[in-house]
């Protein structure tokens, strides 16, 4: 796959999100137009039409130093720029975690978090929150010159005292192996900044792609946010090899314990970079594949996966072939291989998630449109009976009609009563159920837990306390699940009632499951065990320090996973009422309808037959509203059904 075909995916796809969102707004507009549209469901479609705007696409690159990470995004998604972007030289250049994205509105510009805020315990995600803690670095796209010199102080680095160093968790004396090491005045070099993000403009990152440009093992074990949240919420993650320094164990270390880990590993690639320091002009060209093909055997079987996952090439020679247009130089970089994989794994696996959600949201607000319709048909089609019904007949069987319909009048609204009561009961039970999800209860067991690792400094106490923490929000999962069951059977049965007494329509009530919460949970403990277990009985402050910021970056991360589910919650809570609350006053509406026609032609103030025509053309109105809402349906599920990588096939021909 060319570059071009790259561009073709990604094209591909934002079409496909801009076709889905085109035919979601169409089915919203229409709503509006003929009257069916209430505020929640208003509410809902909107709420997917943000998501869909909003949407993203996130590839992380990890590599340790040296090993050409920087040059390979340079020559995969930035080489129409005919300059590099990021710094790429001998030695080590990205010195801390680097986002790549393009947010409409802001001016191009790097915005920097600098590495004194490692002394606090807040997270980099807290930091975002706060723009003024970050510097900012203007940048002039019109200037390659002033590109390149914005770009540098990304990499930028300081000296500071061996003390000052461990505070922020980048010196250990203890550990002979640690990245960061004395210099000969005593001072310890580490990076100025402890996050940085480039705000471009680019066409692959105008369309939502976000690049994580992210250092080895040593940035990575010291900024938890990375393991806790960025590389597991990843669509595609590239591990970058050397192929001059092979696979160190620091390589192996980062790839087990941070990247082919625990769960799902779809869009986990390996590239073996700088193969061109094989290419010998005394060696044929089959023995120089021999010769990488060894070291993919070789790296595969460290790695303990593959071969087929593992793609070597060169970045440096890729990315001098597309600025210079050199085919040949291209194809023998092995690039496009690489490209290939990575649009595939990262757009199918984007588009898999897309779908599977928007067409559960969806779905359900397009059922109960057309409940609503096959309600207010059925009511037309018995008015329509009635009134036929009444033709040739004397006044006694009107007054008799007029009777019963007042009769099943007053009955519906004594059964409202109920409906009031359910009402009132539901939220009673809603309330019940935010008082085991809600954020003051989450915020009080991340208190407790703090207080408690505060109190020990051994890691028998500290586990204690992580465990405690880990079995209360287990057991508040718990209680939710057992009053989210107790609230589906409340409304299935209300529905079941209303649909035997009244003849209302059945609606499917949506499932909800704390399953996926559970899980994000269940990972967010295994990450921490695994890197917890690996400090002595008795914590060093250095050690202390590292486990209490990787604990404030977890009790974040799982408030974050904990205001999805208060909204999700929130959302289904309306999903299942508001169906209820539309099938009732429309099921009200026609009952007033038909008393109405009654009562008027009783009084003679209508004639049966004008009125008969007015109903079948409210006949005939509905039938239309269902054919287009069908028409809108079927629209709707074939933009879902289609396939990226097809659609790319298709614009590449």
């Amino acid at each position: 796959m060319s570059t071009v075909s790259l561009v073709n995916e990604l094209e591909a796809y934002s079409r496909w999100r801009e076709d889905l969102s085109r035919g979601i707004a169409d089915y919203r507009a229409w709503l509006g137009r003929e009257d069916l549209n209430d505020a929640q469901r208003d509410l809902r479609l909107q709420q997917l039409l943000d998501r869909l705007a909003e949407d993203k696409l996130y590839v992380a690159f990890i590599a340790e130093f040296s090993r050409g990470k920087s040059e390979l995004i340079n020559a995969i998604f930035l080489s129409d720029l005919k300059q590099r972007l990021l710094p790429s030289t001998a030695g080590r250049t990205t010195m801390c975690p680097t986002e790549l994205l393009y947010e409409a509105g802001k001016p191009p510009m790097i915005e920097l978090l600098p590495i004194e805020t490692r002394a606090s315990n807040a997270s980099v995600s807290e930091y975002k929150r706060y723009p003024d803690e970050w510097i900012p670095v203007p940048i002039d796209t019109r200037s390659p010159e002033n590109v390149a010199l914005a770009m540098k102080e990304v990499c930028r680095v300081k000296q500071v005292t061996a003390e000052e160093a461990s505070r922020y968790g980048l010196y250990n004396p203890d550990d002979a192996d640690s990245s960061y090491t004395l210099n000969e005045d005593g001072s310890v070099t580490i990076p100025a900044w402890r996050h940085a993000i480039i705000n471009f403009p680019h066409p692959f990152l105008e369309k939502g792609l976000v690049v994580y440009d992210t250092p080895g093992l040593n940035a990575i074990g010291v900024e938890p946010e990375l393991t806790f949240n960025l590389l597991p919420n990843a669509h595609a993650v590239l591990f970058v090899l050397s192929a001059d320094a092979g696979v160190t164990r620091s390589d192996i270390d980062v790839w087990r314990s941070h990247i082919y880990a625990h769960g799902n590993n779809r869009g986990r690639l390996v590239a073996l970079n700088k193969i061109d320091g094989l290419w010998d002009d005394l060696k044929s060209p089959q023995q120089i594949q021999a010769e990488i093909d060894n070291q993919v055997k070789a790296s595969a079987e460290l790695l303990g996966v593959s071969a087929s996952q593992i793609y070597p090439v060169s970045a440096q020679k890729g990315l001098l072939a597309k600025i210079s247009g050199d085919a040949q130089l291209l194809r023998r970089s092995q690039l496009l291989e690489l490209e290939r994989a990575l649009s595939e794994e990262l757009i199918a696996a984007k588009q898999s998630i897309v779908r599977d959600q928007t067409e559960a949201e969806i779905s359900v607000l397009l059922d109960n449109s057309n409940a609503l319709l096959d309600g207010r048909h059925q009511g037309i089609e018995e008015q329509l009976a009635e009134l036929k019904g009444l033709q040739g007949k004397n006044q006694d069987v009107v007054e008799h009609i007029m009777s019963r319909i007042a009769n099943d009048k007053e009955l519906f609204e004594r059964g409202l009563q109920q409906f009031q009561a359910l009402r009132s009961v539901y939220s009673q039970q809603s309330i019940k159920l935010f008082s085991q999800i809600g954020m003051d209860v989450l915020r009080n067991e991340v208190r407790q837990a703090r207080e408690a690792m505060t109190a020990s400094h051994f890691t028998k106490g500290m586990r204690e306390a992580m465990n405690g923490f880990f079995s209360g929000m287990d057991a508040h999962l718990d209680a939710a699940h057992a009053q989210i069951e107790e609230i589906n059977r409340m409304m299935e049965a209300m529905y079941r009632k209303l649909n035997l007494e009244h003849g209302i329509n059945l609606v499917s009530i949506p499932p909800f499951s704390v399953l996926r919460y559970r899980k994000e949970l269940q990972r967010l403990e295994e990450t921490y065990e695994r890197h917890f277990n690996n400090f002595y009985t008795f914590l060093t402050t250095e050690q202390y320090t590292l486990t209490s910021r990787f604990f404030e970056t977890l009790a974040t991360r799982v408030v974050q996973v904990f205001e999805i589910l208060n909204r999700d919650v929130e959302q289904w809570l309306k999903a299942i009422m508001s169906p209820m609350e539309s099938q009732v006053r429309e099921h009200q509406m026609q009952l007033r309808r038909r008393l109405e026609s009654v009562k008027r032609i009783h009084k003679a103030a209508d004639t049966l037959e004008d009125r008969i025509g007015e109903l079948e053309q409210m006949r005939q109105d509905v039938t239309r509203q269902v054919e287009e809402l069908s028409a809108l349906r079927a629209r709707i599920q074939q933009t879902l059904a289609a396939v990226v990588h097809d659609e790319a096939a298709a614009l590449a021909a």
